[in-house]
């Protein structure tokens, strides 16, 4: 019996472990893509480089935002 809820808690542990990893790959991948999306858009037209940059900056920061949500939803589910 005993054995079986330490094992329990040690999936719990990996599984948090691998959906906080998952979150800052995908965080990750998703700002890569939105600053070359950005660099490209300004490359098309330079004179629109201001508003670029401050859309890009702002949705980052929402992915960003998101990406730390997630890791702590996992931490919290290693003390519950």
């Amino acid at each position: 019996m005993l054995a079986m809820i330490l094992a329990a808690e040690g999936l719990l542990a990996v599984g948090a472990c691998f959906g906080a990893a998952l979150a800052a790959i995908g965080a990750g991948l998703g700002i890569g893509k939105i600053g070359a999306a950005a660099m490209e858009a300004i490359a098309r037209q330079p004179e629109s480089a201001g508003d670029i940059r401050s859309n890009m900056i702002v949705i980052a920061a929402l992915v960003e935002g998101v990406a730390l949500f997630a890791v702590i939803v996992c931490i919290l589910a290693l003390f519950v």
